[in-house]
């Protein structure tokens, strides 16, 4: 009997454990946009570190030129495209300040 019943807290336990509901991912849902400034703030402390490496003789004068001239071409795309989602997001859905004036 105390077996059957170790047996069963057992097998409760270890359902309560690991038992996983359907859907565990509770973050809200990242958008383009999102992703993009996340992005643009990797690119930026990239652009830093490498400006830090540099000054600290890590790095010779055409691996920084170029190393920073790829990661502003990126930042520069980054930024046009986070522009474009804004001013898209803006006239689809524009603030009530612009409705009354457009009005």
């Amino acid at each position: 009997m105390t077996l059957l019943i170790c047996a069963a807290i057992s097998l409760l336990t270890l359902v309560y454990v690991f038992y996983l509901p359907g859907k565990l991912d509770l973050r809200p849902e990242k958008t383009r946009a999102a992703y993009l400034r996340e992005r643009k703030d990797a690119v930026y402390e990239n652009l830093r570190d490498l400006n830090f490496e540099y000054n600290a003789g890590k790095l010779t004068d055409s691996d920084y030129h170029s190393l920073k001239a790829s990661l502003e071409d990126e930042a520069a795309m980054l930024l046009a495209e986070i522009e474009r989602l804004d001013k898209a997001r803006l006239e689809n859905n524009p603030p009530p300040a612009l409705r009354r004036a457009k009005a």
